[in-house]
């Protein structure tokens, strides 16, 4: 009898390029793909690692005199509305919301466009079209949902959300940038909170929260935020003790880093 033994997903790195959130700063990212029939084991168990899904990727930053980045989700047993967060809940409570299976349409790619040509122009996504659009959203090896948010027949707001063992990941989220006053991006990740309360799901990964960098300062606004550091999960209860300090030993050899990674077979 043959027997074939597990192969270890190869993990590999980036190179540098200028940094999306800090002026002056340098990214790199090690990444891992995403693919077989252990594919929801090790998204599940490298999420829970600071990784995030793209596609068929699986990454976290890896750069070498930084460590600003950090994977960041809300504990939902903590979390409890601010004033101004129970306010947006109020003002979007009109809004139905649908989940989907991950199938890209033109009109959720009119008002990708519409979202990415008001806030993110000069971004890396500026040029995305709609073959690209499509093999963003239904490119998933994993279990996937489109959550869309309309008013009456008008589509407000879209999340591409997978679903963790131990939480929901929103993968990547757009809006209509002309109901400002509904605070949409705000509202996605409330209403993410309480479909996890409702599925008893634990968590709700947002991400990456960079201290410093204004593009992603909301998400410390939300209670309960935890962030992946120094291999553990810790809560934020002070972001202003956080900072964005550059230092030489910040962040180890690429090597140690993938040896300290714990796959969903027990190996490291």
């Amino acid at each position: 009898m043959r027997h074939t033994l597990p192969i270890a997903p190869q993990f590999y790195v980036t190179a540098p390029q200028p940094c999306p959130y800090l002026d002056g700063r340098m990214e790199r990212k090690l990444f891992t793909a995403l693919q077989g029939e252990n594919a929801t084991k090790l998204n599940d168990s490298l999420s829970k690692q600071g990784f995030r899904r793209s596609q068929n990727v699986l990454y976290r930053p890896s750069c070498a005199e930084c460590s600003a980045c950090m994977s960041a989700r809300i504990n939902v047993s903590a979390f409890v509305p601010s004033r101004s967060q129970r306010r947006v809940m109020a003002r979007a409570r009109h809004l139905d919301r649908r989940a989907t299976a991950p199938w890209a349409t033109e009109e959720q790619y009119d008002l990708f466009r519409t979202y990415l040509d008001s806030r993110h122009a000069t971004g890396g996504m500026a040029d995305m079209d709609m073959f690209e659009f499509a093999a963003m959203v239904e490119e998933t090896p994993i279990r996937t949902r489109l959550i869309e948010y309309t008013d009456g027949r008008e589509l407000r707001a879209v999340c591409l959300t997978d679903v963790l063992d131990d939480g929901l990941s929103m993968v990547y989220s757009f809006f209509d940038p002309e109901q400002e006053k509904l605070s949409l991006g705000t509202y996605i990740i409330l209403d993410h909170i309480r479909i996890a309360h409702e599925l008893g799901l634990p968590y709700v990964y947002l991400g990456y929260w960079v201290p410093g960098s204004r593009k992603m300062g909301y998400k410390a606004k939300f209670k309960g935020l935890e962030v992946f550091r120094d291999g553990v999960w810790s809560p934020v209860t002070r972001p202003e003790d956080y900072d964005t300090s550059v230092h030489p030993l910040s962040s180890d050899p690429i090597a140690e880093q993938v040896a300290k990674i714990a796959l969903p077979d027990g190996r490291n």
